[in-house]
């Protein structure tokens, strides 16, 4: 088995504190940037499974890379460099502790809601008559509030305002970015023979400015459908075929596993990693367009440290 970037603490120059999420972890330096390391770890049901996945931080770091150079024009984000392949650089700005999910389908999370009867979802009216995976007839923002731990909560446009969440001046600048790099990412899938199904955002404030923070259009963050047959296999009634993690989540619910009290976490068979890992990569390389070149080096927290050294002392 290849090795992969599971967990390690890094101690870079003028660092001041870490962060260890359930996939990345991040470095704040004295003067106001931030490192963030893409591990290999892999989550669902917000538990880490227990292996990690070759290739996955690359991925997801040169994914989220491809997307934040390519909505500039759109918004600004937090994006410096990238010393590494599984590392990026950028300013620190203060979390909007809200995510922006967006959703052009009726899938997964939405696509349970409905399956139990529900027909509003985040304050948004959700039509009759739709089957799972069918389009909305327009993009749908269903925000939700981070969680310190477990699973982040639903909520409504009203209630960030009502509760202070957010001030409305700045939910609504949000919102507009939101339509607007849904709309930028669904142009791009579909000149790659994708659909991007639904995906989330996440907002900062920098000096009072609204910036563009964390990963974007990656399969950690987003869905995705094959746009070739799509049509077909709704008619049909037959499952899409899909690069996301929600066959991650479906391999688990299998398992007999949905991260709920008392279950227990299945075991992961080395074929079931190898192809968790081969589905980021071909992501990659459907999303963006580019031969995907495994970095080999086997030794990644020594080639990690040597980069970043390098970089912060030039």
């Amino acid at each position: 088995m290849i090795k992969a970037l599971k967990s390690h603490e890094f101690n870079f120059k003028g660092q001041t504190s870490v962060y260890h999420g359930k996939v990345r972890d991040v470095y704040t330096l004295s003067d106001g940037r931030l490192i963030l390391v893409a591990s290999d770890r892999i989550s669902a049901f917000d538990h880490i499974l227990p292996k990690p996945i070759p290739f996955k931080g690359q991925v997801l770091n040169q994914v989220a890379t491809h997307f934040l150079k390519a909505t500039t024009d759109i918004v600004p984000n937090w994006l410096l460099a990238n010393p590494d392949v599984n590392v990026s650089v950028g300013i620190a700005c203060e979390p909007i502790r809200v995510e922006m999910v967006i959703r052009g389908y009726l899938a997964g999370h939405a696509a349970r809601i409905y399956k139990a009867g529900n027909r509003v979802l985040c304050g948004v009216q959700l039509p009759e008559g739709l089957k799972e995976n069918d389009p909305f007839p327009e993009p749908i923002i269903t925000p939700a509030v981070k969680a310190d731990e477990g699973h982040d909560e639903d909520i409504s446009r009203e209630e960030i305002i009502s509760n202070g969440h957010v001030p409305e001046h700045i939910y609504n600048q949000m919102e507009a970015y939101t339509r607007a790099l849904f709309a930028r990412g669904t142009k791009m899938a579909k000149e790659r023979g994708l659909l991007l199904v639904d995906t989330k955002y996440e907002f900062g404030l920098k000096e009072g400015k609204v910036m563009l923070i964390d990963e974007i259009h990656t399969p950690d963050s987003s869905r995705y459908f094959y746009l070739k047959g799509y049509e077909e296999r709704q008619r049909n009634g037959e499952t899409q075929k899909q690069l996301s993690k929600e066959f991650v989540r479906q391999w688990l619910i299998k398992e007999g596993f949905q991260g709920l009290e008392g279950q227990q976490m299945p075991e992961m068979p080395d074929e079931f990693v190898e192809m968790v890992s081969q589905r980021y990569i071909e992501l990659y390389e459907r999303i963006t367009g580019k031969v995907f070149v495994k970095e080999m080096e086997e030794d990644i927290i020594t080639r990690i440290n040597n980069r970043l050294s390098s970089y912060l002392m030039s």
